[in-house]
C-alpha cells in the first residue's frame, strides 16, 4: 500500500468537519442551541449535511472528470458519462425532506465509492486513493447515519 499523502489526508478530514458538526448537533442539544445561536439555522443538524454532502458529491463528480481526462476513446467517454453521475444524483435525491434525503446521500457516496473504485482499477486515480476514500467515505456515512437513524 502506498501511504496517502499528508496534504491530502488532513484536507480529506477536514472536509468532513461539516457532517461530523451536523452529527454532534443531532446528538448534543447544547451545541444545537450554541450552533443555532452563533452560526444561524441553516449550520446545524441535517440541514448543514444535506446541504454540504450535495455540494461535495457535485465536487467529487469534478474530480471522477479529472481522472477521465487521463484516457482517450471509450475509456474517456465512459468515465466521463460516470464522473457526472454523482452530481445528478445529489441534484435529484437530496429533496423530500431530511430522512429520505441523508438515506440518498448514504446512498450517493457509496455509490461514489464505487465510482472511485473503477476509476483506481482503470489506473486514473492514484495508488493511495482508495485508502483514503474508503476512510473518508465510512466517516461520512457514519455521520449521516446519525442524521438519518436519530
Amino acid at each position: 500500500m502506498t501511504q496517502i499523502p499528508r496534504s491530502a489526508l488532513i484536507l480529506g478530514l477536514a472536509g468532513v468537519i461539516p457532517f461530523a458538526w451536523g452529527a454532534l448537533t443531532l446528538a448534543v442539544p447544547a451545541a444545537a442551541a450554541w450552533g443555532q445561536a452563533n452560526l444561524g439555522p441553516r449550520f446545524i443538524g441535517p440541514y448543514v449535511q444535506l446541504y454540504y454532502g450535495a455540494i461535495i458529491l457535485s465536487f467529487m463528480s469534478g474530480v471522477l472528470w479529472g481522472f477521465a481526462t487521463k484516457t482517450e476513446g471509450t475509456r474517456a467517454a465512459t468515465g466521463y458519462a460516470l464522473s457526472v453521475i454523482p452530481a445528478l444524483w445529489a441534484f435529484f435525491m437530496t429533496g423530500g425532506g431530511p430522512v429520505s434525503a441523508g438515506m440518498n446521500l448514504i446512498f450517493g457516496f457509496a455509490g461514489l465509492l464505487a465510482l472511485d473504485y473503477a476509476f483506481w482499477t482503470w489506473g486514473l486515480a492514484p495508488r493511495w486513493w482508495m485508502q483514503l476514500r474508503v476512510l473518508l467515505t465510512g466517516l461520512v456515512i457514519a455521520c449521516l447515519s446519525i442524521g438519518v437513524f436519530t
